[in-house]
């Protein structure tokens, strides 16, 4: 196996100075820390992760969160609901490991109080912290926020530093182009009301509809969890109420194939009857039936603009806030709405 040795003579620099570029020490060119990753690149060098621990070297660990933080938060992710946020958790465990980290879940604090869980953190010596759509109120992101220990929170904001998308304008997006489209009755399932993107995308529905003068029609309103089996549910509670609406947005693509059961089983065709747009672009979102129309996040930037964000911070700097594009992925679940057939309820 090749040694630090080794690097350090193929790089023609001394071991100190191998040691310190590979831990993340080394206050060194551009161009000595080019050569010395290239070397241990080339031997295939694989630094002493628990030496360095014990050494008091740099960290190269990442504490990971995300929902719950424990067993029953694994679980959770198999979820389809938390389908888009798995695909971001693939793109961090590889920018992560691409810069030489590994990722740590740590298990739920022992206590409620706020300091717990950062001196938990502190305790395995990690580097910093990435959470993953932890609710506001969730005690690790109080304690995060009020700590020093480097941290960005994805799917969250406004609260420290955090990568999202931009919900608000993705959401007016899907709208103005039902408005264009020719709808005027647009339902709208909504995720819960203490989740941030969710309100950043009520919003940005809300702002389309204001802009094109369309009167916000409470009774086109449903709330949901966010799950496709509560999507399910109430929209059957909206069509019981409502049959006159030619469209539906769902604030996710998991809700949204929710949203095309029940359609179905009421007998609406889509986009025929009433059109249904999604959010998020997961990857069944082009396999549904019809393909859905939904807006996109770029599930692979928000995990490695994370990463990389978070070791910006470890090593000092200063890191606004990042907010994503979003896009319009237009298929066939939408369309312009059909004229009323004779006795069909007009529009209220």
């Amino acid at each position: 196996m090749a040694t630090s040795e080794d690097v350090a003579r193929l790089a023609g620099v001394s071991r100190a100075t191998v040691s310190r570029v590979l831990s993340g020490t080394a206050n060194v060119s551009a161009a000595t820390r080019q050569r010395v990753e290239a070397a241990a690149a080339a031997l295939g060098y694989e630094p002493d992760v628990a030496a360095q621990s014990l050494s008091g070297a740099r960290s190269r660990t990442i504490a990971l969160g995300f929902f719950a933080n424990d067993l029953w938060a694994l679980s959770q992710l198999t979820r389809p609901q938390y389908h888009f946020h798995l695909d971001v958790l693939r793109h961090i465990e590889e920018a992560a490991a691409k810069a030489g980290y590994d990722l740590l879940l740590p298990s739920r604090p022992s206590s409620a109080s706020s300091d717990s869980y950062v001196r938990l953190l502190r305790s395995r010596r990690v580097a910093g912290a990435i959470m993953v759509a932890c609710p506001p109120g969730d005690v690790r992101t109080r304690a995060l926020i009020e700590s020093r220990l480097p941290t960005v929170f994805i799917g969250t904001g406004p609260c420290a530093t955090y990568v999202t998308s931009d919900n608000t304008a993705g959401a007016r997006q899907v709208t103005e182009h039902l408005i264009r489209l020719g709808h005027r009755r647009i339902a709208r399932v909504t995720g819960t009301e203490t989740d941030p993107s969710g309100q950043d995308r009520l919003t940005g529905i809300r702002q389309a509809l204001a802009a094109h003068g369309i009167p916000e029609d409470p009774g086109l309103a449903r709330r949901s969890d966010w799950s496709v089996e509560d999507a399910y549910r109430e929209t059957l509670a909206l069509l019981e109420a409502r049959r006159d609406l030619t469209a539906v947005i769902a604030e996710s693509d998991m809700m949204a194939l929710g949203v095309l059961r029940a359609l179905h089983e009421h007998g609406l065709r889509v986009p025929e009857d009433v059109s249904v747009t999604g959010f998020d672009d997961i990857d069944l979102a082009a396999f549904a039936s019809p393909p859905l129309t939904t807006v996109r996040q770029d599930a692979g930037a928000m995990g490695t603009r994370a990463v990389h964000a978070l070791l910006s911070m470890v090593d000092g700097a200063a890191v606004e806030p990042i907010v994503l594009p979003t896009e319009i992925v237009v298929r066939r679940s939408t369309a312009t709405p059909r004229e009323p057939a004779p006795g069909e309820p007009a529009a209220r």
